[in-house]
C-alpha cells in the first residue's frame, strides 16, 4: 500500500456500477455539462443488477388493459401502505417512458407476435377492476437485469463516462455540511485515492449478506449505507427487509417470480397447492411477503417436503397445464392454454440451467425445492424525489449528496416491494439523481477539501491490516451474525428473539474490535476488504434489529408474532435510525398519503 495519495477531480462521482449507478451516470453525462466518474469495487457488468431475472414493471398494456394508476395502487397496497404515495406516483408513471427508452437504446426485450414488448404476470400486479393478475412485467427471457446492465454500460461508454473499476470506496468526504467527494482504495495496488467532486451519488446496493440464506452476491455488504450512518446520517425503515419466497433450498440462489408468472405453482409435502389458503384470489401470484409467510407456516405445521424446511416450486408442463385448466386460463381463441417443455426452456433458460447445475435435477421433469431467502432492503439512506439525501425528520437536504437504488429509501417500497419494481426504482431514481446532480453542479462550485481527507479511512484500514490474528476470526464472527439474524430477525420475529439478536450482535461487535487477519499484503488483499465489509454488516444488522424491536406491529415483510396486527394508529410512520455515542437512537416521520388511505389487504 503506497503512502502517496492520488487526487482526482470530477463534477459528479458515482459510487456503484449497478443499474442505479449506470442510469445516474448516463443521464448526467448526456447533458454534456459535467465530467462523470463511476467507482465500482468490481467490473460494472458483474454488478448485482445482472442477477435480476423476471422483468421490469411498466403498465404498457401490450397484452390486455392496464394503466399506470393501477400500478400505483398495487405498489401502495403491496407496501402495506407505508410507501410515500408521491414517490410511488413518480415511479409508476415514469416507468412507461423509461422502458421505451431502454428499447430505443437497444435492449432486446422479448416480443409479442405483433412485435410489441412482451409482458408476463408478477406477484401483486393486478387489474384493479377484476382483481385478477395483469401482465405488466416487461422481460428479456429470465435475464432482464443482465440486459439492462449491458445496455446502460454500453450507453455510458458511448457518452464518455470514466470508470474506475475495482476501487473500494471507504468514506464520503463531508466539508462544511456539503458533500465534497469520496475516499477510495485501489484494490490492485493498495493505493489511496481521493475523488474531489461537486456531487456524489451513492448507488452501492443492499446488504443481504447480513443473513445466512440470501440471494445477494458476496459483494452486497451495505458499504454506502454504513458509511453515511457513521457520519450521523440516519437510515430509514431498516426493519423492513424482504425475503423472496423462492430461493433454491440451502443456497438462496433465486428462482424468479417469473416462473410463477409463467404458470409455476407451489406445492407442499402433501402434494397440495397451498397458496389458496392464504391468498384465494391471487394464489401463487400474491406478493412476496404473503408467500414467504405461507411457506414458513406450511413448514411449521409439518407440511414441508419430507419433513424438511422447504416446499416445491413445480414448473413441469403437466403440472402447469393441469392448474391452468383448473384456473380457466385460455388462449385468445378459447382453447386451453398449453405450455410445453420447449416453452419453459425458452422463457426461463437461466432458471432451468441453475437448477440443473446446483441441484442436479431437471426442473422440466422434477419439482424444485425452494425456501424463502433474504433478498431486498426496503429501507436505506433517506432521500427526496430527486435522490437528494435528507438528514432528519424534516427532510433537510445535505447539499451535494445523493443516493439511488437499493441503498436509498425514497420510499417507494414501504414495508414490502412488489416484484419488478426494483428495476423500475433503479432506473427512475437513478435518472432523477443524475439529472439533479447536473443541476447542483451548475449552481455550485467544489467544496473545499479538509486537510488529508483520507487519513481516517487509512487509519481504520491499517488498524485492521496490522492487527495480529487471534482466536477471534472474521469468518466466525460473520457466520454467527448471519445465523442469529436468520434465526431471530428473519421472516417471523418476536421481542425475546430480537433482544437475543441485539445482545449477540453487540458482543460480536466487541469481538470484531480485536479480530485480526492473516494476509498482510497491500495488493489485492481481499481478506482485508472482507474484514472491513464485515464491520459494515455488523452496523447494519444492529440497526435492523433495533428498529424491528421497536416496531410493535406486523406490516409487510415485518411479521411480529407477538404483535400480529397492523397498527395504523401508532405505526403508520417511517423509522429513522441514528448512530450515536449512546447507541442506536430512533426517530420517526410521517408517511405521505395522497389518494389511497390505508385499507385491509385482501388477496
Amino acid at each position: 500500500m503506497k503512502d502517496e495519495t492520488l487526487f482526482h477531480r470530477y463534477d459528479v462521482v458515482i459510487v456503484g456500477a449497478g443499474g442505479a449507478g449506470l442510469a445516474a451516470a448516463l443521464y448526467a453525462a448526456r447533458s454534456g455539462a459535467v465530467r462523470v466518474a463511476v467507482l465500482s469495487k468490481m467490473l460494472p457488468v458483474r454488478s448485482h443488477t445482472g442477477t435480476a431475472q423476471g422483468g421490469i414493471g411498466a403498465a404498457l398494456g401490450n397484452h390486455e388493459e392496464d394503466h399506470p394508476e393501477w400500478h400505483v395502487f398495487d405498489t401502495i397496497k403491496g407496501s402495506d401502505y407505508l410507501a410515500d404515495q408521491d414517490a410511488v406516483r413518480v415511479l409508476c408513471y415514469e416507468a412507461v417512458e423509461l422502458v421505451y427508452e431502454l428499447e430505443h437504446m437497444g435492449l432486446p426485450f422479448d416480443r409479442t407476435p405483433s412485435g410489441r414488448i412482451a409482458q408476463r404476470p408478477f406477484g401483486g400486479h393486478t387489474n384493479n377492476v377484476t382483481k385478477q393478475p395483469v401482465r405488466r412485467a416487461c422481460h428479456a427471457a429470465d435475464r432482464t437485469g443482465h440486459m439492462i446492465l449491458q445496455t446502460l454500460y454500453q450507453q455510458c461508454l458511448k457518452h464518455r463516462v470514466t470508470f474506475f473499476d475495482e476501487f473500494q470506496v471507504l468514506d464520503v468526504i463531508l466539508s462544511q455540511g456539503v458533500a465534497g467527494g469520496v475516499v477510495a482504495l485501489e484494490i490492485a495496488t493498495g493505493q489511496f485515492h481521493v475523488f474531489h467532486a461537486r456531487a456524489v451519488i451513492l448507488a452501492t446496493g443492499g446488504w443481504g449478506r447480513v443473513w445466512q440464506i440470501t440471494s445477494n452476491a458476496h459483494s452486497f455488504t451495505g458499504d454506502g449505507a454504513a458509511i453515511v450512518l457513521r457520519h450521523g446520517i440516519p437510515l430509514e425503515d431498516m426493519e423492513f427487509f424482504q425475503f423472496h419466497p423462492t430461493g433454491i433450498y440451502k443456497l438462496g440462489i433465486l428462482v424468479t417470480e417469473g416462473a410463477r408468472g409463467e404458470g409455476g405453482v407451489l406445492i407442499n409435502g402433501r402434494g397440495e397447492r397451498f397458496m389458496a389458503r392464504y391468498a384465494p384470489n391471487l394464489k401463487d401470484l400474491a406478493s412476496r411477503d404473503v408467500i414467504s409467510r405461507a411457506i414458513y407456516l406450511e413448514i411449521r405445521e409439518g407440511r414441508g417436503v419430507d419433513g424438511k424446511d422447504y416446499v416445491h416450486l413445480d414448473i413441469r408442463p403437466e403440472t402447469i397445464n393441469h392448474y391452468f385448466d383448473l384456473d380457466g386460463k385460455k388462449n385468445p381463441d378459447g382453447t386451453p392454454r398449453r405450455i410445453t417443455a420447449a416453452d419453459i426452456q425458452t422463457r426461463l433458460p437461466d432458471i432451468t440451467d441453475f437448477v440443473r447445475t446446483y441441484l442436479g435435477i431437471d426442473p422440466l421433469t422434477q419439482p424444485i425445492p425452494v425456501q424463502p431467502t433474504a433478498h431486498y432492503a426496503m429501507g436505506g439512506i433517506p432521500t427526496d424525489l430527486h435522490g437528494r439525501v435528507v438528514v432528519d425528520a424534516h427532510n433537510t437536504v445535505l447539499p451535494g449528496l445523493y443516493a439511488a437504488g437499493e441503498v436509498a429509501c425514497v420510499s417507494v417500497h414501504g414495508a414490502n416491494r412488489l416484484g419488478t419494481n426494483s428495476l423500475v426504482d433503479i432506473l427512475v431514481f437513478g435518472r432523477r439523481s443524475g439529472l439533479d446532480a447536473v443541476r447542483h453542479c451548475r449552481e455550485n462550485g467544489f467544496a473545499p477539501l479538509p486537510k488529508q481527507p483520507e487519513e481516517a479511512a487509512r487509519a481504520m484500514l491499517e488498524g485492521l491490516r496490522t492487527r495480529p490474528p487471534n482466536q477471534e476470526r472474521i469468518a466466525d464472527i460473520r457466520a454467527e451474525m448471519q445465523r442469529v439474524m436468520m434465526d431471530y430477525v428473519g421472516v417471523f420475529r418476536e421481542a425475546t428473539g430480537i433482544e437475543k439478536a441485539i445482545h449477540t450482535l453487540r458482543a460480536l461487535q466487541q469481538c470484531y474490535q480485536s479480530a485480526g487477519i492473516h494476509d498482510k499484503s497491500r495488493c489485492f488483499n481481499t481478506e482485508l476488504l472482507e474484514a472491513w465489509e464485515l464491520g459494515c454488516l455488523l452496523d447494519l444488522a444492529e440497526v435492523t434489529a433495533v428498529a424491528a424491536l421497536a416496531r410493535t406491529e406486523t406490516r409487510g415483510c415485518h411479521t411480529r408474532e407477538d404483535y400480529p396486527q397492523r397498527d395504523d394508529a401508532n405505526w403508520l410512520k417511517h423509522s429513522l435510525a441514528f448512530r450515536t455515542a449512546q447507541g442506536i437512537q430512533l426517530q420517526y416521520k410521517p408517511v405521505t398519503i395522497l389518494d389511497y388511505p390505508p385499507q385491509e389487504r385482501i388477496y
